[in-house]
């Protein structure tokens, strides 16, 4: 099975499970895995390895709506390099400092494939679930999308210039703050980690509703130089995932205010509407072509998939 079915199949023995992260006693736990091959092309540094492994795991956090607290991580390779191992820690301290953070250490271990997982903690008062969203609430979410999908065009480069950008695009920031100032007024959120169309239908599923998306999204300028053409352009903003954006819904009389209190941009990119009747010919884990919509048109349900 694939690793969406995986997770329907959890979620009907796992109660806690179903958001970005659990929430035990007012905290908030989740774990990531990445892999050399899968989520670290050629051309990652070690430094940015660290970074955007823990990062993955505060994003989690972050849509949530919690303070972040502290991270881990177990780091396997097939051998262990002291400046890459350092360049690693660095990278995983500071993205945790960036979001007021610590780093607190981990496990090492030999594998054969460079192989990283990660818990991050957290504390939420008011914890925001995917579940939540109300018809009529502004679908919105924060930053751009896109970058991680330019980055890996500039990976497969190879140029050091090239690499570099690549690099600065991987390492994204988590949007801690930005959850914390969603937290008790979003009404439904997750990050984008699976791409905005693939979130989008993750979170119309949970709160059984669907979603009326405009242009213009907010695709980050960065694609234009080196998307082929109008299609690639939106495949990678919106269907290549890895942004860890905030996707969210929020009640309408609350926008303006919750934009105020963001220190990054809040887009408003559609509106919460009714569901549609779904087939009865759906397969487990297929939202209805109609559950969400581009400039009218239904929006496929594909992104990131491990």
């Amino acid at each position: 099975m694939d690793e969406r079915t995986a997770l329907g199949l959890l979620g009907d023995r796992l109660s806690a499970a179903g958001d970005d992260a659990a929430v035990v006693d007012g905290q908030v736990v989740t774990t990531d895995m990445l892999h050399d091959r899968t989520d670290f092309p050629d051309g990652t540094a070690r430094y940015t390895a660290g970074w955007r492994a823990v990062g993955a795991s505060l994003s989690d956090v972050a849509a949530m709506g919690a303070d972040a607290t502290a991270a881990v991580a177990v780091y396997a390779a097939p051998a262990f390099d002291e400046a890459q191992l350092a360049d690693f820690v660095d990278g995983a301290s500071e993205v945790c400092e960036a979001v007021g953070a610590e780093y607190v250490g981990g496990d090492l271990d030999h594998h054969d494939e460079f192989t990283v997982a990660t818990t991050a903690l957290g504390d939420a008062d008011e914890p925001v679930p995917r579940s939540g969203a109300a018809v009529g609430d502004a679908v919105c979410v924060t930053g751009s999308l896109g970058r991680s999908g330019a980055a890996l065009r500039l990976f497969e480069r190879g140029d050091p210039t090239d690499l570099e950008r690549a690099n600065d695009l991987f390492r994204f920031e988590p949007r801690v703050t930005a959850g914390r100032a969603l937290a008790g007024r979003a009404t439904a959120m997750m990050d984008s980690s699976d791409g905005l169309a693939r979130s989008l239908h993750q979170l119309a599923e949970a709160s059984d509703c669907g979603f009326a998306v405009e242009s213009p999204l907010p695709i980050d300028p960065v694609v234009d130089e080196v998307a082929a053409d109008g299609d690639d352009r939106l495949e990678l903003g919106v269907h290549f995932g890895e942004d860890f954006e905030l996707v969210c819904t929020v009640p309408e009389k609350a926008l303006a205010a919750v934009r105020e209190d963001l220190s990054v941009d809040l887009t408003r990119v559609g509106t919460v509407v009714e569901r549609e009747a779904r087939s009865t010919s759906d397969r487990r884990g297929e939202a209805a072509a109609s559950r969400v919509t581009l400039d009218g048109e239904p929006l496929a349900d594909r992104g990131y998939t491990h």
